[in-house]
């Protein structure tokens, strides 16, 4: 009977639960001795709604003047302009542009006004910033002064007497107090002063460390609750300072700093495009457009909030914190709270019933005793004459009902679940494990399987190249020192300088001078491994890069699983197209193969069988491959295009990424504890196979698939090889 209204009433889901499920579960709370205090850790579904509202105006006003501002701002004459006074702080600091009409540029997507200060180029000049060093760190706090720090408004935390407050609204604690009050009134009118006072000051004492306790408790709670929210929200951008790339805090970007974006990355504050490569984002968040927008120089506006959906790119920030046009739309939303977790809802589920059932007790115990009462008075013929003792044995009385609901309702059971879930959270946390929802704790306590990633995960995604394969010969690569002088050695200059040129151009890594003037290379660890190993080769990439100007790029993304390149030959000698990826995608779009001299002849059959079998052997060893190609293109071409066919195979790469320290101990504790360990991974699918042994995870009779063999599983098969699955290969 309890599980079935349970299962009826307190029913949510772990993720985005409906509002109508949790509007049921809350108007089926009606036994609650505090409101205020049960569902303040829960989403204010009321603020919410009213947010959601305010939300869905503010969206629809800026997707109105992302489509019709852009058009009517061409019929405006560049004199009706509204005029900005550019601000003392902003003049004695050397700067030539006013925050607010700065701010405006991006947000109203405003190209008059871009153009009138002179592009991007002209608005860097007015910000005392180059477009190749970045800002001078020495010039933070000045920036930070004039145009504001990169921070949102955030409802103001609930003080400590609040919480006081919130505390003494506890139904239970109320009449308790009205009970206090009238002992007082009969003790000493019974007792006199100041015996008449101690049972009714007791109960007031009691009341008092109740209240204290909770709220220090609950203030407690919710600065813990607000230090994991700030920690959640610290995000880490690449930006060029001081003439280095460095990552630093979303929290210290300042306008005229250049940020670098990639796939997947949040843009961190509202900018103009300076250059990059297929630039697409999504700014659903903001105008709830569904579609990608394109940015490039004719459509050069960035906004903080929107995501990168893919290319990458390079940006100018011209807005940071309230100033940008997300710092807008949260100034009008507050939700109120997180939604609560299934495991919450059930016990409160649980408290309610148990509550009532309380509830009706005490009532019961009352009626029972004060008609003892009665009955005894009536018997004894005392039923009209009525005394002082007599009321303080019906006080008594009520004061044993108050009890009982005080001990049968359990109010702070839930609050005790939360308090265990932050906890929980903030030692995932410590860990290095970022949790940004409370009911993700809950779901790893009853996890059964843990399906996980490979690169990073169980590795320590610190690559290095360690095996080479070139002109029909495979190299393993001991140590830094040695690589040049074995490849010089081996290979032709032309074969070598094609692999270099591979290298360094189509990459997305930069080699960058460190604040100590060492070269460092930062980007992927797959990419920062490639660029390292042609640094020891003896490479130079600024020599080649520019001999060589690039066109076009297409970078990598998980469905093609390559990045391509587009170059310009110098003296019109057409375009070189340079392609990188997965060694079995990349293989099958050469038709030939560099030799010895660096001479490109056809690829036979031999030849490609004996490549997989190189392919699969070095996956086999635990090693991640990558295929290095190129094509020639002489004929008429306008470098719109990147061909993706009769390519020439210019090398297959090894590159190690160890298994990271503790992964095996960890992956056997699971086993232990019965939870199923899983590899899900896109890489080789027998470098998959060799990690996931090595880890533990792939058992004798454990099984290995690859994602078209899966999905070509009727369901009956599929609910057979489930139990045995160890190792999936995606895509």
């Amino acid at each position: 009977m309890m599980e079935e209204y349970l299962r009826k009433n307190f029913d949510v889901e772990a993720k985005r639960p409906s509002e109508e499920a949790l509007m049921r579960w809350r108007s089926a709370v009606s036994v609650v001795k505090n409101r205020r205090r049960r569902f303040r850790m829960v989403a204010d579904l009321a603020k919410r709604a009213e947010a959601g509202k305010k939300r869905k105006k503010l969206q629809e006003k800026i997707r109105i003047a992302l489509y019709v501002q852009k058009a009517a701002l061409q019929f405006i004459a560049a004199g009706n302009r509204a005029k900005y006074q550019l601000s003392k702080e902003a003049e004695e600091a050397g700067f030539g542009v006013e925050p607010n009409e700065l701010a405006t540029v991006a947000r109203s997507h405003d190209d008059n006004c871009l153009k009138h200060h002179g592009g991007v180029e002209g608005i860097a000049r007015e910000l005392c910033v180059s477009l190749k060093d970045g800002v001078v760190s020495s010039d933070m706090t000045v920036r930070q002064n004039v145009y504001g720090f990169n921070r949102f408004v955030e409802k103001p935390p609930k003080g400590f007497w609040l919480f006081v407050w919130d505390a003494f609204q506890d139904l239970t604690l109320i009449i308790l107090m009205i009970s206090a009050a009238a002992s007082i009134g009969v003790g000493i009118a019974t007792e006199g002063w100041p015996n008449g006072m101690y049972d009714g000051l007791g109960i007031i004492l009691s009341i008092f460390l109740v209240v204290m306790v909770t709220a220090i408790s609950d203030y407690k709670q919710s600065l813990q609750f607000r230090d994991l929210d700030k920690e959640k929200k610290n995000i880490v951008v690449q930006v060029t300072r001081d003439g280095c790339r460095q990552k630093v805090s979303i929290y210290d970007l300042v306008v005229g700093d250049l940020v670098h974006l990639s796939i997947g990355d949040q843009v961190p504050a509202d900018g103009i495009f300076i250059s990059g490569y297929s630039l697409t984002v999504d700014e659903s968040s903001l105008s709830g457009e569904s579609e990608p927008m394109d940015v490039n120089q004719s459509r050069p506006f960035l906004l903080s909030g929107t995501k990168v959906q893919d290319g990458s790119g390079k940006m100018l920030v011209t807005a940071v914190g309230m100033r940008t046009e997300w710092g807008r739309l949260m100034e009008t939303i507050s939700e109120g709270g997180n939604n609560e977790t299934p495991l919450q809802v059930k016990l409160n589920g649980v408290a309610t019933i148990i509550g009532k059932i309380g509830l009706a007790f005490a009532v019961l115990t009352f009626f029972v005793l004060t008609t003892r009462f009665l009955v005894e008075k009536a018997l004894d013929h005392q039923i009209k004459h009525w005394s002082s003792s007599d009321a303080v044995a019906l006080l008594n009385y009520f004061a044993i009902a108050v009890i009982i609901i005080v001990v049968a309702v359990p109010e702070g059971l839930p609050l005790a679940v939360t308090l265990s879930l932050a906890f929980a959270m903030k030692k995932l946390m410590s860990d290095k494990a970022l949790v940004r929802h409370l009911s993700a704790c809950e779901t790893m306590g009853s996890a059964t399987c843990i399906c996980t990633d490979k690169t990073g995960t169980l590795t320590t995604n610190h690559m290095v190249v360690n095996k080479i394969w070139l002109s029909e010969q495979t190299k393993t690569i001991t140590s830094d020192d040695n690589i040049e002088s074995v490849l010089k050695s081996s290979v032709s200059e032309g074969l070598l300088s094609f692999l270099l040129q591979s290298i360094f151009q189509n990459t997305s890594s930069e080699v960058v001078k460190g604040k100590d003037g060492k070269k460092k290379t930062i980007g992927t660890p797959t990419e920062t491994a490639l660029i390292e190993f042609g640094l020891n080769v003896g490479g130079n990439p600024k020599a080649y890069n520019e001999e060589f100007k690039i066109v076009k790029i297409e970078p990598f993304n998980s469905v093609k699983k390559k990045m391509s390149v587009l170059v310009a030959i110098p003296n019109g000698g057409g375009f070189r197209a340079l392609c990188k990826g997965a060694s079995e995608i990349v293989l099958k779009i050469c038709d030939k193969v560099l030799n010895a001299d660096g001479e490109a002849v056809t690829l036979s059959e031999e030849q490609r069988k004996n490549i997989s079998d190189v392919i699969n052997g070095f996956a086999c060893e635990a090693l991640r491959t990558l295929c290095l190609a190129f094509k020639d293109i002489k004929e008429n071409s306008d470098g719109d295009t990147i061909p993706d066919d009769n390519y020439t195979l210019i090398a297959v790469v090894g590159i190690k990424d160890p298994v990271r320290p503790g992964v095996k101990e960890a992956v056997k504790a699971c086993l232990e504890a019965g939870i199923t360990v899983r590899m899900v991974t896109g890489d080789n699918i027998n470098t998959a196979k060799a990690i996931a042994k090595e880890c533990g995870i792939l058992t004798e009779d454990g099984l290995a698939i690859e994602g078209p063999d899966f999905r070509n599983k009727n369901p009956e098969e599929i609910d057979e090889l489930l139990p045995k699955l160890q190792v999936y290969k995606s895509l």
